[in-house]
């Protein structure tokens, strides 16, 4: 990387203490392949030993690197190859002990998660795979760093709506099973069309097998920098200079997300992976995606003009962040969890943000529907609508949508949970009366679009 000018360097001390410019996270991914073995309690000993090995001193150095950067680096995690791909050899019929491995390695080397209980299932199950599945709620019950993924749909093999009505039951089951933290357990759990292998953020971070045998990637947020950027423009600028301003300021958090990872790389004595550079919103006053929506021009997220302030927001970052880095991966653009952000909190309160718009917004963003509350009654049918409804989205537009749904027991549509610290707190969105019962009694697959055929 080309040596940070003086005014590069000034701009970086004003964005990280007045605008909470910071790493989101330090990811570190850890092949697992070779911990497979017959014996389930021997493979879970190889994944302990293997991620204490190499994740030892992750926290230490990403301590490290912020202290004589100046940068602070919120999160540290892992992030393992899919669970079920290493538990295939045992056999076994319930991989709780694996992730429960898995969550005391975590607790060893002090990371915040450690990622990966994961399976793809988007084409079918293998006896693995549905052992993870059966095992995903009491997993993420007895665990407290665990997250779980699963991808049930791509462009190329279309949606599995078996796996789909599976897994909504899952994530009831989840809910229900952590009914006294408010679905917590569930906050911990996603599902995919189209993962991306080099994710750095959870719950859906995992290491793709085209991974090497481990990698340092970070994910940079800067919601409040890109928001204190487009502040002092005038409200005359056009819409060409919005996107300008937001692309210089992708570049600016890219450039320095890079040089970040590439030393906490260095010194863990790994390869670097790539910076995602999602804005990535917290509950903080002023680190908002919404607040920059309607800086760009709407009265507040979710009204008329949301989806298209939004589309501009996303591409305008990935530009920005593409000049900056060859290494950019990841997600890369906005991401909208609903309760990690405090301005859409408050268009949810308003009732101005429903979820037929949150879905539209995700055909333009990041990601998908990102920790929605729901109502815990909710019927299994219709969770499962809503989230075939983002898969095909996926699916179609040849792009990552995923969806985070926490039912809450006990609550209905404008009740409040908190779940606190980045959870940040979630109003329960109504789903309408209607379902689609008809669809869930069906099997089989949707298939995929004609364009997933192309070589």
């Amino acid at each position: 990387m080309a040596p940070f000018t003086d005014n590069e360097v000034l701009d970086l001390i004003r964005m990280v203490e007045l605008e909470t410019l910071d790493i989101r996270t330090t990811t570190l991914g850890i092949n697992l392949l070779d911990c497979a073995d017959p014996d389930l309690e021997s493979t879970c000993e190889k994944i302990y030993a293997k991620v204490v090995h190499h994740a030892s001193k992750l926290v230490e150095t990403a301590d490290s690197v912020a202290a004589d950067y100046g940068v602070p680096i919120v999160n540290k995690r892992i992030a393992v190859t899919p669970a079920a791909l290493v538990a295939g050899a045992s056999g076994a019929t319930n991989l709780v002990p694996i992730a429960k491995a898995m969550d005391a390695a975590a607790k060893e080397v002090g990371v915040d998660f450690i990622a990966g209980y994961s399976a793809y299932v988007h084409k079918g199950f293998t006896r693995a795979d549905h052992a993870l599945f059966e095992s995903i709620p009491e997993a993420l019950d007895v665990t407290d760093h665990v997250c779980a993924s699963i991808s049930l749909a791509s462009t190329k093999a279309g949606i599995n709506m078996d796996a789909t009505a599976r897994f909504a039951q899952v994530v009831l089951d989840t809910a229900n099973r952590t009914a006294d933290r408010g679905g917590l357990g569930a906050c911990k759990l996603v599902c995919f069309a189209n993962p991306v292998e080099d994710n750095p953020f959870v719950a859906g971070a995992h290491m793709g097998i085209g991974e090497p045998e481990t990698v340092l990637s970070v994910g940079v947020s800067g919601p409040g920098v890109v928001r204190g950027a487009l502040s002092r423009l005038s409200p005359d600028d056009d819409l060409n200079t919005v996107a300008e301003v937001i692309k210089a300021t992708a570049f600016k958090i890219t450039r320095m997300g890079e040089l970040v990872g590439r030393e906490t790389a260095r010194r863990l004595g790994t390869v670097f992976g790539i910076v995602d550079v999602s804005l990535a919103p917290t509950p903080a006053i002023g680190d908002s995606v919404s607040d920059i929506l309607e800086l760009i021009g709407v009265d507040i997220t979710g009204a008329p003009g949301t989806t298209a302030a939004l589309a501009l927001l996303t591409d305008a970052v990935k530009k920005g962040g593409l000049m900056a880095s060859s290494s950019v991966g990841g997600l890369s653009g906005a991401f909208i969890p609903v309760s990690e952000d405090q301005g859409m909190i408050e268009a949810v309160r308003k009732n101005a943000l429903s979820l037929a718009k949150l879905e539209a917004m995700t055909t333009v963003c990041s990601v998908g529907l990102d920790m929605v509350a729901l109502p815990g009654d909710i019927s299994v049918d219709t969770l499962m609508g809503v989230i075939a409804d983002e898969l095909a989205i996926g699916m179609v537009n040849s792009k990552t949508t995923a969806c985070r749904l926490i039912p809450v027991p006990g609550l209905g549509p404008g009740e409040t949970v908190e779940w606190g610290g980045l959870l940040g707190t979630g109003i329960v969105q109504d789903p309408g009366r209607y379902g689609c019962a008809g669809l869930f009694r069906r099997s089989g697959r949707i298939p995929a679009p004609l364009q997933g055929y192309r070589n």
